[in-house]
């Protein structure tokens, strides 16, 4: 059986979607046509008008319509959410096509700048959270970088592309590219491309557990500095496959630390979380393993190489962060999701946080006998997540509403907000040191270090390391839990078992 389909849209945008499906081996059955705006026209490219939006409930129960195919231009999004509400009250199937013009006149949206792409004008996110950025010590972190061989893991993702960024424009001899990603390093070694063209690179496809080509790639190419952004970050997949995040963040970390020392680079900087601050999910606890290895080969190093940790929070605009996801919440006319009304975040723009990796960097060993310092940036007070759900939907032009409406009070400038409950693994509040630990001040005031060295010997890293290679490989999701419980007593162990592969 055919489905009964409506086409819904300005009258113009409707006479181009109906020409353009009819160019189909199989076009949708078009029972009829509802206008965005009032009109007297009965037929519009040979199919009739059914009438307007403001009754498009009725004309769709009327006519038994089983799917409503909408063509707005952007400057038609407010109208789209009432849309949107009137067909989900109706029970009818919704399918999106944007006018050609505008498909072929767009731009690709980017997240480059630390602003999240929507249709609406691009927000100033530093502002949304009341954030003002801290500068660096251009010269001391030119000092480490200008002329100097610089090696990024994860160089695609959100961070470590930005780091490959902000290190190309202190001048390096060359910029080291690795990253596992296929698409993702040609997008980021095309970038540099065109916005470096002088300066030479290198793109390596390579996933940075493997500790024997690992070791290779470094041998050939010689980084001086190595900054590790590569890591599974995802809170509810971790939790799911905690094997996956022992094996990429500490045996990641491992392989690309050891290699780094093993040739002599003169810096090795590990990407760290406030997560791996008293972890109560996987992923933040395999980051805190990460930091005992780190910590642990540094004392065992001396001052040849330096090692170092730096912890921060969220940060605005990246790969599926809580505003990417709002933005795309948005213009899909859903609702916003917010976990838990109390829950708090420290936030950070892409650029600032890069930027004072690069500082702490270069304070490597400053005032820390031989090397090892955890850093913590500056993050500012922690924002309440659900009072900034209400500012980002204002940033967007709209207004927020609490709850999912009810019948008809929707309007078509409101954007509801609901709450979904927390996920696995997910804290209420997040810190970035221990309460036992004292954060010293350094020399710039957007970066502190802890005071006390907690780090365990090397002895019992060692331990720990044979300890996680005969259980990574197990099937069994809980034997794993339990393994990374006996080296982070705050994962509970007792956990939603899940059945072998």
């Amino acid at each position: 059986m055919e489905m009964r389909s409506i086409l819904v849209g300005p009258r113009e945008a409707c006479a181009l979607a109906v020409r353009q499906l009819a160019q189909l081996d199989h076009p949708p059955t078009i029972v009829g046509i509802t206008t965005l705006e009032a009109s007297d026209a009965e037929i519009i490219e040979s199919t009739p008008v059914l009438g307007s939006v403001d009754r498009l409930t009725d004309l769709c129960a009327r006519h038994e319509i089983a799917q409503a195919i909408v063509t707005l231009p952007a400057s038609c999004r407010a109208e789209g959410r009432a849309i949107s509400a009137a067909l989900h009250r109706a029970g009818v199937i919704e399918r999106f096509i944007p006018p050609m013009d505008e498909l072929l006149s767009s731009k690709p949206a980017t997240n480059t700048s630390g602003s999240v792409a929507l249709s609406a004008p691009k927000i100033d996110l530093a502002k949304l959270v009341g954030r003002t950025a801290h500068a660096i010590d251009r010269d001391k972190v030119s000092s480490i970088i200008t002329g100097k061989a610089i090696l990024v893991t994860g160089a695609g993702g959100s961070i470590g592309s930005e780091l490959v960024r902000q290190c190309a424009s202190f001048s390096p001899s060359r910029i080291i590219l690795m990253e596992r990603a296929e698409n993702a390093l040609f997008e980021i070694d095309r970038t540099l491309s065109e916005q470096h063209p002088t300066l030479e690179r290198v793109a390596i496809l390579h996933d940075v557990v493997d500790p024997v080509r690992t070791l290779a790639h470094l041998e050939r190419h010689r980084p001086d500095v190595v900054f590790h952004a590569a890591a599974h970050k995802h809170v509810p997949l971790m939790e799911d496959h905690p094997a996956h995040a022992v094996t990429n963040n500490l045996f990641g970390t491992k392989s690309i630390a050891d290699a780094a020392v093993a040739i002599g680079a003169d810096r090795f900087v590990l990407i760290s979380s406030d997560k791996a601050v008293n972890p109560v999910n996987v992923m933040g606890a395999t980051k805190r393993l990460a930091e005992h290895y780190t910590q642990a080969l540094a004392s065992s190093v001396g001052s040849r190489t330096k090692l170092s940790m730096v912890r921060f929070g969220n940060v605005l605009g990246s790969a599926c962060s809580v505003l990417t996801i709002w933005a795309d919440q948005i213009a899909s006319g859903h609702p916003l999701t917010v976990t838990d009304e109390r829950m708090t975040r420290f936030f950070m723009t892409i650029p600032e946080a890069a930027t004072l990796v690069l500082q702490a960097a270069a304070m490597s060993g400053e005032s820390h006998e031989g090397s090892g310092e955890v850093f913590v940036l500056d993050m500012g007070e922690p924002i309440n997540i659900f009072q900034l759900a209400q500012r980002f939907i204002r940033a967007c032009g709209f207004e927020p509403v609490i709850g999912r409406p009810v019948g008809d009070s929707v309007s078509s400038m409101s954007v509801p907000i609901i709450i979904s409950g927390s996920r696995p693994g997910e804290k209420l509040h997040e810190q970035l040191s221990y309460d036992a630990e004292e954060l010293r001040t350094t020399t710039h005031p957007g970066i502190a270090a802890l005071a006390e060295d907690s780090a365990p010997s090397p002895e019992s890293v060692e331990e720990m390391i044979a300890a996680f290679e005969q259980i990574r490989s197990s099937p069994s999701r809980q034997m794993v839990l339990e393994a990374i419980a006996r080296y982070i007593p705050t994962l509970t162990a007792n956990r939603r078992a899940i059945p072998a592969a």
